[in-house]
């Protein structure tokens, strides 16, 4: 049984790739994607290697399914980190939305699971966020040194927020 997140993603970044256009919500999606409001991530991965991720720890739109719109046209074309997708790229392109729970402000790595939670750094306005369960992973420390370097943070700067989250994984 497919997944309706990523059939909202999938959908959304073919016709956008496709036309340019944004498609509207669609019928026919669980009431908790169009009643609830979270962040999410869209994950693009092509060929076995990352295509694309791009996603808000907030909610921003009125609903989740709004929210996976914004977000899967965003990673599929404004990742700094890659060139907008190709329709020829479609037809290999894996799909994972993540949807997150709140945050929750944490002291110290007992405090983390790179496989349960996400972390949060946070420094002034600089902000990095790790999606929990990522191949390659596998120490709490690993995942605050990348958070912090998608800051734009030393690895070794200590006066920053930690927080940790759960997210639901659809794929």
């Amino acid at each position: 049984m497919s997944d309706k997140y990523v059939e909202l993603a999938r959908e959304t970044i073919e016709h956008y790739v496709r036309s340019g256009e944004i498609i509207d919500v669609p019928d026919g999606l669980p009431d908790e994607m169009l009643k609830e409001q979270a962040g999410a991530f869209v994950s693009l991965h092509r060929l076995g290697r990352l295509r694309g991720c791009i996603g808000t720890i907030q909610a921003t739109q009125s609903n989740i399914a709004k929210e996976i719109i914004s977000n899967a046209i965003s990673a599929s074309t404004r990742d700094p980190r890659f060139r907008p997708l190709r329709e020829d790229e479609l037809k290999d392109l894996e799909i994972s939305v993540d949807v997150l729970g709140k945050a929750e402000r944490v002291s110290s790595l007992e405090d983390l699971d790179v496989k349960r939670y996400g972390v949060i750094v946070t420094k002034g306005y600089r902000r990095g966020l790790l999606l929990p369960d990522l191949e390659g992973v596998d120490t709490p420390a690993q995942q605050i040194g990348i958070a912090l370097m998608k800051a734009g943070l030393r690895e070794d700067e200590t006066d920053f927020i930690l927080e940790r989250f759960e997210v639901i994984r659809h794929t």
